[in-house]
């Protein structure tokens, strides 16, 4: 088969990194796969096995998703959605997929609603119609209107297959976070969560007791990345490895070692080997999103979960609270944020009884690519 993933991350990293994670896994099981990204150049993930097609890329301004920026941080005008529409207009035609998986649409990117529905119109019209898909983490942003619901669900039934969901319905249904209606529940498939293979340990067990400190790919996490600051100046005794991550990480990075002086803190850019480093940490300080919280659960590593809640922002709150009652993870609302809660917070999680690494339910990947095989086999 042949299989298109299309993608705009415009915040952090982490719907490219699943939606990369999908694509392997079809590649993997010998498809050709072409994944075309809208949003900022993330050269530190895994693209290896397919080919992936940029389009000019898009960031938000900060949380506000309906002002969107070009990678010169100017504010992208008409012209520049028509080159992006035009684009993978041309990619749908010229690759021509048995699948189609759109990422999070049309749950949301609804500031990009007129080139998706210009490529979904573009598949529709080829000689051989794919199987259309969505794809969804666990826990989405709630409509603020009914009115968004029922679009998204008009959306839905008039021109997708079927709509991977990648949670454990048991334990994160989609009705958790969204008003799934009976005819939307019919078209939803359960995938279980999306995770690369859990991580060996690192060869040179770089990180070795300290506490990891990131925020995902993206230029978000500056208080986070403070109070750890402020936290490893009150336990000297334990190294701190901060990771920043996003286009300008190197101007943060210069910012916040302005605060270091004799802090026990070592600064740098993220880091492809990050997971690796986890099962040698003694904790973890992240916010949590959907990869970052299944790296958590694969490695048993302590974990401080700092959940991203700007903008009104609640499908980390909601995802922190459900893992909250786990052995040897904590979670500390951005409100109470400062370096004495922080540091309270480590030394809490790192007490705590020791937590089992969990080693099944991550084979979302692989029951994806099953699902859609089985909906294309059924159309031929």
């Amino acid at each position: 088969m042949k299989v298109m993933i299309v993608v705009t991350h415009l915040l952090g990293t982490g719907h490219l990194s699943r939606a990369l994670t999908l694509g392997r896994a079809f590649a993997q099981d010998g498809h050709q796969v072409l994944l075309v990204s809208g949003g900022m150049p993330a050269p530190q993930l895994d693209s290896a096995g397919m080919t992936v097609f940029g389009l000019p890329p898009l960031r938000s301004d900060g949380t506000d998703f309906t002002r969107l920026l070009t990678q010169t941080g100017d504010v992208a005008d008409d012209a520049y959605f028509q080159a992006r529409k035009r684009a993978l207009v041309e990619a749908v035609r010229s690759f021509a997929p048995d699948i189609l998986i759109t990422e999070l649409y049309p749950f949301g990117r609804r500031s990009l609603t007129g080139e998706f529905s210009a490529a979904l119109d573009a598949a529709q019209e080829l000689p051989a119609k794919p199987v259309i898909l969505g794809s969804v983490r666990d826990i989405l942003a709630p409509p603020s209107k009914p009115a968004k619901a029922e679009r998204t669900e008009q959306i839905v039934l008039g021109t997708y297959d079927g709509i991977l969901v990648h949670s454990d319905q048991k334990a994160v249904p989609l009705g958790l976070s969204w008003p799934v209606s009976e005819q939307l529940e019919k078209r939803l498939f359960y995938t279980g969560f999306v995770a690369p293979n859990a991580p060996d340990p690192h060869p040179d067990a770089v990180g070795r007791g300290e506490v990891l400190v990131s925020a995902g790919g993206g230029s978000v996490g500056q208080p986070i990345f403070r109070a750890a600051i402020e936290a490893a100046r009150k336990m000297s005794s334990r190294r701190w490895r901060l990771l920043v991550g996003g286009q300008d990480a190197r101007e943060r990075i210069d910012r916040l070692s302005q605060y270091v002086g004799d802090a026990p803190v070592t600064l740098e850019r993220v880091r492809q080997d990050f997971r690796q480093m986890l099962p040698h940490a003694a904790a973890s300080v992240s916010m949590c999103g959907y990869n970052t919280a299944l790296d958590i659960l694969q490695t048993g590593t302590a974990a401080v979960f700092v959940p991203f809640d700007d903008g009104k922002e609640v499908e980390q709150t909601l995802r922190g609270r459900s893992l909250s009652n786990l052995p040897a993870i904590d979670v500390l609302p951005s409100q109470f944020l400062n370096g004495e809660t922080l540091a309270m917070a480590v030394d809490r999680v790192i007490d705590a009884p020791t937590r089992t690494v969990a080693e099944f339910g991550f084979d979302g990947a692989a029951r994806s690519v099953d699902i859609a095989k089985t909906l294309w086999e059924r159309r031929t």
